[in-house]
């Protein structure tokens, strides 16, 4: 198809109406009439009993209307459904004891939030204190503290893979290089916070939601089982303006479940909108894991065999959709490398810190830390060039599309190429000199480099590798990737669009725009997007949403079938009446058109009429109107074989950094000389786009490099409750960033194009952490934990130096 429009750098349609206040957020929504407002008292401690709450004093408070509790939730709900076999119960308020500090513990409705505020100082709550575990390794210990007595211990999820003769590929070995990486629990603070309105029906037994949801997928059955309804007696609506997600949204949905039975307990509408101190506390993370890995390398620095494993802290619950950081990498878990000998042990424990799900990047930066930085120090410990090192074992063109020894299926790529494109934007032999003279000088400069795989649009069927093959034989088997859109032209001839993939700021109206303009032969400007999203009404899946980049290989293709399905029915109704055969017709600037006869032509909204006003004169068999839904999915999306193989996602983009940084190690601070990052994600839809959604990942992943996390002390108290504490960049500390593409289109999406927006966030930790462990090679400095926080680096200087004095008094 001839494009116009698709990969052309148009500026965002959604911009006008946020950079001019037009927005609608959850705080500007008046959906109904008579919504009281919610506020939530939460716990203070991270594990103790509950064994008394009196709510006397409170509900005595003029404007007060009700209050509810964990036993009146527990004798209403059913506890969230999860994917594993573990028996934890898990519900939107505590029922007998607390497990995290913020976990919600009562629910006030009140007149306005002032009330329901002061409301909360009136209720008293008996606790008995309990032994908390926050650290990851405690959590594993027999003798830790159980926080789920059912359960019997802290895990909540293990299994064991092996894959190609990793026994045969380390013995075979000249060396095995093995350690341990920390990577920390960090979040990614949206503009908007949570926001939920609910509204119960008595007469129809049904709720209606409106949220700031990252959904439905698969969490609509989720809350529907806890709510015990059936999914038409659960009407979710998600508005076009969401103030930012980057996955973490998809955690309302316990909230999105309290507020629904709150609205039926008091019979009352209801509004909560979260605050700042209850997001960083209590809302949702990325999970922090600690990383066991084992090389097995040849003298040349091939790898033959790596050896994880990998321990995510889904915090005090493991709920949908975890445990699945755990597995969402699988496919590519040997990143971008040729190396087909891996066993892997995967475990998710649960600790006294607040629960985790989607984040950007989701298991992407846990996984890529350890495997870039195990490269680098196998260069390191060869005396190679890590570039060398990363040449050896990338995967090479010819192989694509290439399979990984986990079942992953590369569609496409030129690993080698954007590599040294990145190496030469870098100038990276020229770096190398100047580190020789700066190292002379004293100065201490890095380069760090990382090459990430980024898998997009999620194959519902990798979740699924958290049961045994045995457990998933059981039930029905789970695989796909499918996303909804609908195409109209309604009798005036104006176009419409709605699509389902609840954009968080990505500017899906204005690419799904694009994509139906070069279908239909029309200006973008007069095409319609309707990002709203109802699961009453618009042509969703349970893969349906925003998450995993889906939806520039996944939601783009679905519109643009709905799309073709919508011209090819114009071209069926113009065929008779220009005397030509459909193949024979081409649109364009509004018009149906024989081809090389332009004069032969037909107004697409003559043809439009005739489908609406004249029923009569179309084509025998062809239904009147102009509405046509697609849904699109991948067949290599399938469901895991027997063997635990899977093809987890639909594509696989690729990104090549190159990152320098200056150590000060009088005071630990790093200073981010030049970024270099070079992608691969097929056919860009739109590079204005592509390159703001870089710069989103990138920054996101420098905060969990360098800045972010959310902390606690040994007690399990929650030590970063504000911007005071949580430190997250901003624009002074953002570096000299250089974007450059590389094009190969994927072969199996009809746009040929890839999911992007999440590399950054897996490869900057990676790379940065690469490049300070190279400017601290001469003190003998090697990082294994994240954030790079000026005390850690210093900490760290001051460890090897005190090492090195030992050395040579021994």
């Amino acid at each position: 198809m001839d494009t116009q429009y698709i990969g052309r750098p148009m500026e965002r349609v959604e911009d006008a109406r946020l950079t001019s206040g037009q927005g609608s957020f959850m705080e500007d929504m008046s959906p109904v009439a008579g919504v009281h407002h919610v506020a939530i008292l939460r716990s203070p401690y991270p594990h103790a009993k509950i064994k008394r709450i009196c709510t006397d004093d409170a509900e005595q408070l003029r404007g007060v209307k009700g209050i509810v509790t964990g036993a009146d939730i527990a004798a209403m709900l059913r506890p969230f459904p999860v994917g594993v076999t573990v028996d934890v119960a898990y519900y939107p308020l505590a029922v007998d004891k607390v497990r995290y500090v913020g976990e919600p513990v009562a629910v006030v409705v009140a007149k306005n939030r002032y009330i329901a505020e002061d409301a909360l100082d009136l209720l008293q709550v008996e606790y008995e204190p309990l032994p908390a575990v926050i650290d990851i390794e405690e959590s594993l210990r027999p003798d830790s503290p159980i926080l789920h007595e059912r359960v019997g211990s802290n895990i909540a999820n293990r299994r064991v893979f092996d894959y190609g003769d990793s026994e045969s590929a380390f013995k075979e070995a000249d060396f095995i290089l093995k350690d341990k990486f920390a990577f920390p629990k960090f979040s990614a603070t949206p503009v908007e916070t949570y926001g939920v309105i609910a509204k119960y029906e008595q007469s129809t037994d049904s709720y209606t939601i409106w949220s700031n949801f990252h959904g439905p997928f698969t969490m609509q059955s989720v809350m529907c089982a806890a709510l015990q309804v059936p999914g038409n007696r659960l009407r979710v609506v998600v508005p076009k303006d969401v103030g930012g997600s980057y996955g973490i949204k998809s955690g309302v949905f316990p909230y999105m479940v309290l507020m629904a039975a709150v609205s039926k307990k008091t019979g009352l509408a209801v509004k909560w909108i979260e605050d700042r101190q209850e997001h960083l506390s209590a809302s949702s993370s990325g999970t922090d894991r600690v990383t066991w890995i084992e090389a097995a390398v040849r003298k040349d620095g091939t790898v033959l065999g790596l050896k994880m494993k990998m321990v995510d802290n889904v915090g005090a619950y493991i709920r949908a959709p975890e445990p699945a950081c755990l597995y969402r990498m699988h496919s590519a878990s040997t990143g971008a490398y040729r190396i087909q000998n891996l066993h892997m042990e995967t475990i998710a424990v649960m600790t006294n810190k607040s629960p985790t799900g989607l984040i950007r990047g989701y298991g992407g930066p846990q996984f890529y830390f350890p495997l870039e930085r195990i490269m680098q120090q196998i260069a390191f410990q060869l005396d190679l060039d890590p570039a060398d090192v990363i040449r050896k074992n990338l995967i090479r063109t010819d192989e694509f599309p290439y399979t990984t020894a986990t079942g992953g299926i590369y569609d496409s790529g030129d690993y080698l190429k954007a590599f040294e494109q990145a190496l030469e934007t870098a100038d990276y032999l020229g770096f190398r000199e100047r580190q020789k003279e700066a190292r002379a000088k004293g100065r201490y400069v890095g380069v760090g480099l990382a090459c990430v795989v980024e898998p997009s649009g999620s194959n519902m069927g990798y979740i699924t590798l958290a049961l045994t093959p045995e457990e998933r034989a059981k039930s029905l088997p789970k695989s796909g990737c499918t996303e909804g859109a609908t195409v109209a032209i309604d009798p005036s001839g104006s176009i419409s669009v709605r699509i389902s993939t609840v954009p968080t700021g990505q500017g899906h109206e204005t690419v799904a725009a694009q994509i139906v303009a070069d279908v239909l032969g029309v200006a973008p400007s007069t095409v319609k997007v309707v990002a709203e999203m109802d699961t009453l009404t618009s042509p969703w899946s349970v893969a349906s949403g925003s998450y995993s980049s889906r939806f520039a290989p996944i939601g783009s293709s679905a519109v643009y079938e709905a799309a073709r399905k919508v011209r090819d029915k114009l071209l069926n109704i113009a065929a008779p009446l220009l005397e030509a055969e459909v193949d024979e017709l081409m649109v364009g600037d509004g018009k149906v058109f024989v081809r090389g006869q332009s004069e032969r032509q037909i107004s697409l909204r003559r043809l439009v009429g005739s489908a609406h006003w004249n029923p009569e004169g179309l084509p025998d068999g062809m239904e009147p109107g102009v509405y046509e839904t697609a849904f699109f999915t991948l067949e290599t999306s399938k469901s895991p074989t027997p063997d635990d193989k899977v093809n987890g996602s639909a594509t696989y983009g690729f990104v090549a950094d190159a990152v320098t940084v200056e150590v000060d190690p009088e005071t630990g601070e790093i200073e981010i000389l030049d970024y270099i990052t070079i992608h691969d994600a097929g056919k860009l839809l739109n590079p204005l786009i592509v390159n703001g959604q870089i710069m989103g990942g990138l920054v996101h992943g420098l905060g969990g490099a360098m800045f972010e996390e959310l902390a606690y002390d040994e007690n399990g108290q929650f030590l970063t409750g504000s911007f005071m504490d949580y430190l997250c960049p901003t624009a002074t500390e953002i570096p000299p960033v250089t974007i450059r593409h590389l094009e190969t289109p994927s072969p199996i999406t009809p746009l040929g194009a890839k999911g992007l927006g999440e590399g950054n966030t897996m490869s900057a930790p990676a790379a940065i952490a690469n490049a300070v462990s190279d400017a601290l090679r001469p003190l003998g400095v090697s990082i294994t934990a994240l954030p790079l926080s000026p005390s850690r680096i210093w900490e760290a200087i001051q460890g090897s130096e005190i090492r090195e004095l030992e050395e040579e008094l021994i």
